[in-house]
């Protein structure tokens, strides 16, 4: 039986490249093992930083890994959000389509295209390949561009600029042979812009899709025993609340320490911050001077040893902001699941439509918490009974299984084949 070429699109899957780990790279990994043949396209420089894969002369360079042959689509450094990272943008955009050309008369062309977003051109270039050879494009929207360009003011929605975004945005999801989201309430948005049949619009809503972000459990599982962080505050008896991830406006690190500052008469209690970003330097400021000896700023850790992190845990914060960001179609952070995963109790500091905390029991959700809010929440799941906080953590472990890759990968497969075999028909 031949196996199914799959095209796998993400600007930024350079860093699955070098993690070993990430969406693309589980998706690719799994489908091997159902005869698919999955290629992963990326661009040749890893995002924010200054590291390029060289593809002299060419417009690409191939790489395999793990028998995942990665293509390294040529495009220049960026770093920020300024006209570096849309000129960035750009140049993916048109050398991806001259290297599907190349490829394609090298290699054959492939079955179906997966292009994913963040941002829209790679969808573009998906569907404009797609079409040029007769090949579905499934186009897979992992953030709702330009809504987030709108709720963060970098641009507003009933500008010039804003109104070609959103017609853009209408003409990806009218043309994609099927449209994959990673938030299960994301298709209220079509509902919303009335761009689905039944509000009279031309988008089918029957060709949309919910496949969520994840975990590979059994990589999460293997990194827990082997990748071990000496640190010893992992190792004390303190109830550990541990948050792991950016340290930006958006993640509102900064209620942790109102938190702290709260329960600073709990010696028991400590709070671990793990991870980087523009309020870092500043935060840790405000642990010296206002003397909260019971936070500890561990700055940038490696993501091979978040699952041992997570595990020595007592709880795991979910910190965001309510207002900075539109949570009521739900949540598809990659942080959730790992959190998850651990088997620990989570604490959600914003409340979310379609909520995957409250559907799983594994762990408490506040609208708008303040700090109070965290530091009763976080009290609550201290004085638990041991087989109560013990359920909490056997509910979330249970739930992560529905979000293992090899779960997600089938979902992904029935989309495929779907697609594939409507292509056939036309």
């Amino acid at each position: 039986m031949d196996k199914k070429k799959v095209w796998l699109m993400n600007h930024y899957a350079t860093n699955m490249f070098f993690n070993r780990g990430g969406r693309h790279y589980w998706f690719a990994k799994n489908l091997i093992n159902y005869n698919f043949d999955p290629v992963v396209f990326c661009a040749n420089v890893r995002h924010n930083t200054f590291d390029v894969i060289d593809v002299g002369k060419e417009k690409y360079t191939v790489k395999t890994l793990d028998s995942i042959p990665f293509v390294f689509v040529k495009t220049c450094v960026s770093r920020g959000n300024g006209i570096d990272r849309v000129k960035n943008m750009v140049l993916f955009y048109l050398n991806l389509r001259k290297t599907a050309k190349k490829y394609i008369k090298k290699y054959g062309k492939p079955d179906v295209i997966l292009a994913s977003s963040v941002h829209p051109l790679t969808l573009v270039a998906g569907i404009k390949i797609g079409r040029k050879y007769n090949i579905p494009c499934i186009c897979e929207i992992r953030d709702l561009w330009p809504e987030a360009i709108f709720a963060f003011n970098k641009a507003k929605e009933k500008s010039l600029l804003g109104r070609l975004l959103v017609a853009g945005e209408h003409w990806i999801y009218k043309r994609a042979n099927a449209l994959i989201f990673t938030k299960e309430g994301d298709t209220d948005y079509i509902k919303e812009k009335k761009w689905d049949k039944d509000n009279g619009g031309d988008i089918d809503l029957s060709k949309a899709h919910y496949i969520n972000n994840g975990v590979d459990i059994e990589a999460f599982k293997q990194s827990m025993k082997t990748e071990i962080l000496d640190d010893e505050d992992l190792e004390s008896d303190k109830f550990n609340i541990v948050y792991v991830g950016a340290i930006r406006p958006v993640n509102n690190v900064g209620k942790i320490l109102d938190t702290a500052a709260l329960l600073k008469d709990q010696k028991d209690i400590q709070f671990l911050i793990y991870g980087d970003g523009n309020q870092r330097e500043e935060l840790a400021a405000r642990v010296e001077n206002e003397n909260l000896d019971n936070v500890k700023m561990k700055g940038f850790v490696n993501k091979k040893y978040i699952p041992y992190i997570l595990s020595k845990s007592s709880v795991n914060l979910l910190n965001y902001s309510q207002t900075q960001y539109n949570w009521s179609r739900g949540n598809s952070s990659n942080k959730l699941f790992e959190y998850m995963a651990s088997g620990k109790p989570v604490i959600s500091t914003v409340k979310m439509g379609y909520s995957i905390i409250e559907k799983y029991k594994c762990g408490i959700e506040i609208e708008n918490a303040s700090s109070k809010d965290l530091a009763e929440a976080i009290m609550y799941i201290k004085n638990l009974d041991r087989e109560s906080y013990g359920e909490l953590g056997i509910n979330a472990k249970s739930g992560a299984e529905d979000f293992d890759f090899k779960v997600l990968t089938k979902k992904l497969i029935e989309v495929i084949n779907v697609v594939m075999e409507a292509n056939k028909n036309d």
